[in-house]
């Protein structure tokens, strides 16, 4: 059977014989605004009366809202396939933690065309691709970022964050914080061009927003409700209308800076959303929500403006997705790329400028483990055969599946294709050392071993916590790219009774020790700031770093191990990091 799309690929030009080059010296900019668990209702330009989003609105009004638009049910799927303009699946990643959210090193990102072509590129939120380096946001075309790596955060008000590789704390509301920091790169680079993408994470939990947005929806009885109300949970709507309200107030600074700066008429802005929403809650009658394959949890909201170049309050009714949006970026700025591997997405600019287009139908894939589904212009198909006409039920309540045989035979030949080329897979990577001067070893990314065990459920910005014995361990396992001297750094908690432990470090043959000798016993917090419970989600602390020593490491694969020589109280520490710095 031959690859998925070739043709398709094909008769939109996507494969260029010519080296990347700018096609001219007028260059957009790009301004690329994700938001994360934003369903497609979560916005009044589609009819949602519960909220009030009127900066979106007006960039609905300025450019172009797509009708038909999908990602993917989970957030790094769905930042993959934006990233390298291909399906998820084809490239390395295969969930939301534990290392499963990278992306390959051989995929090529938006960002490396961009800055390849003379672009300053910039990164400011919820990057959800890996942390490590070569799997670090600055390693894959981004000069600059601001933000976290993991999937989910434990606070929302000022939290440790990660600028460049270092970590660094955070200065007020997240989601105005990285819109404070993004207005800082546009401003900075407003005499050259720019890729700016900015991925808030927010309404994603935990539900966290400042009084001044969840005041007005603190007592709401909300008017339009989620199309099964006995699966909403009102004080969770509550709390992610008020988040979705701070978003478009930081949506609208982003637009008053491009304003000020008179770059508004050459800066392509994008608005779109990661996955269906993060709970029930009104989304336009459709079936299923965050993680689902269905309409809930696959089509979100977009919105495309250029002023002059996109007519103004244009609809897109062509299915279109995240995987569209490299091709579609790149023809808008006159980049051409040879693509080192093939592309799933294609260019939507013809849909965008011109209005009459003979368009071809296509197939979108949403893909969870083994289970697929498939989309085109008109019907959509489940993992369990069922066919649905979205033309005539988005809410997907009539299975037509026996008055379309035919048409249940394709979507499913796709779907099998679909399996055949990149299902099951198996993913054994080790996480990476020595590609940076520093390289982060999170609790996520490791296992505990004994007694050990996680501050809460969700791996993401967990630490390890309850050891108590010798035989207790930590690991990870590692790959070290580069031989050296790295100096260990363990990021803990300990009690006052617990000082004299001593800490062994052991990696590739090499170990090294060091005893605690101060306390450091914080509380942990986040979860008073919760509009709503935050479920899994780790409370946090603040870590404090202490050096092991240094090992002498050669380049290879192997298990880095914490463990505890010495516990002369009835406990040991508690474990965020650690960290392996080159000297």
């Amino acid at each position: 059977m031959p690859r998925l799309f070739p043709l398709l690929l094909l008769a939109f030009g996507l494969f260029l014989p010519t080296a990347l080059h700018a096609a001219n010296s007028s260059k957009p900019n790009v301004v690329m605004i994700l938001t994360d668990d934003q369903g497609w209702g979560d916005l009044s330009v589609h009819g949602n009366k519960n909220l009030a989003t009127p900066n979106i609105d007006q960039l609905a009004k300025e450019g172009a809202l797509f009708e038909n638009f999908y990602v993917c049910h989970l957030c790094a799927p769905t930042r993959a396939e934006m990233l390298t303009g291909r399906f998820y699946a084809r490239t390395g990643v295969r969930g939301v933690s534990t290392g499963q959210e990278r992306m390959n090193i051989d995929e090529k990102t938006i960002a490396q065309y961009f800055k390849d072509a003379g672009y300053a590129t910039g990164a400011f939120g919820k990057w959800h691709n890996g942390m490590q380096f070569p799997y670090h946001p600055n390693a894959r075309g981004f000069d600059e970022y601001y933000g976290f790596c993991s999937g989910h955060w434990g606070h929302y008000f000022s939290p440790e964050l990660d600028h460049n590789n270092e970590l660094v704390r955070g200065d007020g509301y997240v989601t105005d914080d990285f819109t404070n920091q993004a207005m800082k790169f546009i401003e900075t680079n407003k005499d050259k061009p720019f890729f700016c993408y900015v991925p808030y994470c927010t309404p994603h939990s935990p539900m966290q927003v400042p009084d001044q947005y969840y005041d007005k929806f603190a007592n709401m009885d909300p008017e339009m409700k989620n199309r099964d109300p006995k699966k909403e949970e009102l004080g969770m709507t509550r709390a992610a209308l008020a988040m979705c309200e701070n978003i478009d107030w930081n949506v609208g600074r982003i637009l008053k800076k491009l304003d000020q700066l008179d770059l508004a008429d050459n800066t392509i802005v994008i608005y779109f959303a990661d996955n269906g929403p993060n709970s029930f809650r009104w989304n336009g009658g459709m079936k299923g929500r965050k993680g689902s394959l269905d309409e809930g949890g696959t089509r979100v909201p977009c919105i495309i403006r250029w002023t002059g170049h996109v007519p103004a309050d244009r609809k897109i009714e062509p299915i279109a997705g995240a995987v569209d949006f490299l091709p579609t970026l790149l023809d808008f700025a006159g980049v051409k790329a040879q693509y080192p591997k093939p592309i799933d997405g294609v260019s939507l600019k013809p849909l965008l400028t011109k209005d009459q287009v003979d368009w071809e139908d296509r197939y979108l894939i949403a893909s969870r483990n083994n289970q697929v589904s498939v989309r085109n212009q008109t019907y959509r198909l489940d993992n369990d055969g069922q066919l649905f006409d979205i033309t005539q039920d988005r809410g997907q309540l009539k299975n037509v599946a026996q008055d379309h045989p035919e048409v249940v035979a394709k979507l499913k030949e796709v779907a099998k294709q679909y399996r055949s080329e990149m299902l099951p897979t198996k993913d054994d990577r080790p996480f990476t050392v020595g590609y940076s001067s520093n390289t982060p070893l999170p609790a996520r990314d490791g296992n505990g071993h004994g007694g050990i065990e996680r501050s809460a459920r969700a791996p993401n910005c967990s630490y390890f916590t309850n050891w108590k014995t010798t035989k207790d361990t930590i690991t990870w396992d590692v790959e070290v790219g580069e031989p050296g001297e790295y100096e260990a750094i363990v990021y803990y908690t300990c009690p006052q009774e617990n000082i004299g432990i001593e800490i062994q470090a052991e990696l590739l043959g090499q170990r090294t020790s060091a005893t605690i000798k101060q306390a450091h016993d914080p509380e942990s917090y986040g979860p008073e700031r919760d509009r709503f419970d935050r479920g899994a989600e780790s409370p946090v602390k603040d870590f404090k770093p202490f050096s092991l020593g240094t090992l002498k490491l050669p380049k290879g694969r192997d298990t880095l191990t914490l463990s505890a020589l010495k516990i002369p109280g009835d406990g040991a520490i508690e474990v965020r990091y650690v960290w392996l710095n080159k000297k």
